[in-house]
């Protein structure tokens, strides 16, 4: 797995595993710090090794859960598979000792590498001088160029335990803020910081180091770097941070200056995009989650690189696809959200739809691989068949058309960490709560131009909102961001946060039964797929490991309800 272009990624691996230590405790973070002193005594080269390493624990957002997408957490998907993680979210049974997205102690590994990097970097302009060539010109050159860099990953290296400290905030809310590598006389049972206090944090750390980052690798002079934390992630995740903080579970008085701060941060990442950061909405909706067009269109702002590979078509195609596993499938709930663009058909309830449906989910009688899909009885993809889809439909977003999986086929996958078409989903919420839907209060767009640039995007081209009261519009931004970030892991955390997930995942997720009458007509019948359930006086939080608690001799207080 090739992440963001990492230098060096066995040496960096390396040095993880010797950050990572043998001794287990509460945050993990004691370190050796004699092997590790050898190494970095040894040459400037150790130095880039640690630079690297806090980017090793970067998540792997294909497999984040049943080493598939989270969507079947909420209710966009149903996991085709009787076995799984995800059946304990679904049916309420997890708990602090079993939890499916359990990655605590690897957040921690990350901002301990962070840590770890920053205490020994300091002088890094004297060490990245050690044992080498500083006086010919190629030297000098060499070294002006690797000090250059240095001072970038300094900075990077700051957002990115920003960024593990977001990730950790939006699971479990408050968590202990460590800013240091401890040592073996520190005392590592630390208590909760407040959820205010580690976003706080997270914009303290984007607002310092902002502008020592690079403002845009593809267009600099370091474009192999390009992969790397830039300015325009750091701001897009201090705004994503800020729109968080100021949502309904964090945010239960509507405190409308907690909107401003978000609003505010937001219409930053745009004025940024429109200057040096070149952001723009892809003109291919489809297209852009295909291959490399997601790292080389200007709708990115960051996004994590993965060498080729067949895993995401094999777990997801139809298993009438040759080497197809069906995988997770979409629900019938997520298809009815995606509004009719003309007259309806009853002949085909799937045409004249929001074109963003037929580029993200596969329909009964549509092409999908060079044939036709065929659900109805007897059919190659009759839902009665073991492990066919459970819903009625198929993935399709993310994943590439006609791979062959017989021939061992495959391709790169991309995720799109920060996005600008989210940019613009988060101001046109934000934009909406503090000011409404036609104030622009001198920024960037108003709400409502934001959300209609979205829907008017290139082959997408939707009819204008026209809502013009906060809560119409509300609704309408939630439906937006239903339907254009179907399946990038958002749904989840968006339920959570606008604290809907009491109602929405307490209901049944929906499919339909395709079936034919005498003239060959498809006819689909909506059924109850599974039940759904979600305990509203505890699940809005993720439980602590109960080992850690535990272990903790009760300093790390666990969240309420677990």
């Amino acid at each position: 797995m090739n992440l963001l272009r990492i230098h060096t990624i066995i040496k960096t691996v390396i040095v993880a595993i010797v950050l990572t230590g043998c001794e287990k405790n509460f945050l993990d973070t004691k370190v050796d710090t004699l092997i590790t002193q050898e190494m970095l005594d040894a040459n400037y080269l150790s130095l880039g090794n640690l630079a690297n390493a806090p980017y090793v624990y970067l998540r792997n957002e294909f497999t984040l859960l049943d080493s598939n997408l989270f969507a079947p957490a909420a209710d966009e998907a149903v996991q085709t598979a009787a076995w799984g993680g995800v059946r304990l979210f679904n049916n309420g049974s997890w708990s602090a000792y079993n939890n499916p997205d359990s990655y605590y102690s690897n957040y921690y590994a990350g901002i301990r590498a962070a840590n770890y990097f920053l205490e020994r970097s300091v002088d890094y302009r004297s060490f990245l001088a050690l044992n080498r060539d500083t006086v010919s010109a190629s030297g000098k050159i060499n070294y002006t160029n690797d000090t250059l860099n240095m001072g970038w990953y300094v900075a990077e290296s700051h957002i990115l335990r920003a960024w593990y400290y977001f990730e950790l905030s939006k699971r479990y809310g408050g968590v202990p803020l460590v800013t240091k590598t401890l040592s073996t006389t520190d005392d590592t049972n630390i208590p909760r910081a407040s959820y205010d206090e580690i976003i706080n944090f997270i914009v303290s750390e984007v607002d310092v180091y902002k502008n020592s980052l690079q403002a845009n690798w593809k267009t600099s002079a370091f474009t192999s770097n390009d992969g790397r934390i830039s300015r325009g992630a750091a701001l897009a995740l201090k705004a994503r941070a800020l729109l968080f903080a100021a949502s309904p579970l964090h945010n239960p008085n509507n405190d409308v200056t907690k909107w401003q701060r978000a609003a505010a941060a937001l219409n930053d990442v745009i004025v940024f995009g429109q200057g040096a950061g070149a952001f723009g909405l892809h003109t291919d909706y489809r297209n852009y989650f295909l291959q490399n067009n997601t790292v080389t269109s200007n709708e990115t702002i960051w996004a994590f690189r993965y060498t080729a590979g067949n895993w995401l078509e094999r777990s997801n195609y139809p298993i009438g696809t040759a080497g197809g596993q069906s995988g997770i499938t979409p629900t019938h709930n997520l298809v009815q959200e995606y509004e009719y663009k003309g007259t309806p058909d009853p002949a085909n309830p799937y045409a004249n739809r929001d074109p963003r449906l037929g580029f993200t989910i596969v329909t009964n009688n549509s092409t999908w691989n060079s044939r036709t899909i065929d659900e109805s009885p007897g059919a190659t993809d009759d839902m009665k068949k073991t492990n066919t889809s459970r819903t009625g439909y198929y993935l399709k977003k993310f994943l590439n058309d006609n791979l062959n999986l017989v021939q061992g086929g495959t391709q790169v996958h991309h995720w799109p960490i920060f996005r600008y078409g989210e940019v613009l989903l988060e101001y046109a919420e934000a934009m909406n709560e503090a000011y409404g839907p036609d104030n622009s209060n001198s920024y960037a767009y108003t709400a409502r131009q934001a959300l209609n640039m979205i829907r008017n995007r290139t082959g997408v081209a939707m009819p204008a909102v026209t809502v013009a009261d906060v809560p119409g519009f509300r609704q309408a931004v939630k439906h937006e961001r239903r339907v254009e970030l179907a399946f990038e892991n958002y749904r989840y955390w968006d339920l959570l946060r606008w604290k809907d997930a009491a109602t929405v995942l307490n209901q049944p997720v929906t499919g339909v039964t395709v079936s034919k009458n005498g003239t060959g007509q498809f006819l689909y019948t909506q059924f109850n797929v599974e039940n759904r359930v979600f305990d509203a006086s505890k699940m809005y939080y993720y439980p602590f490991p109960q080992s850690e608690v535990i272990k903790s001799k009760g300093v790390l207080e666990q969240n309420a309800g677990w």
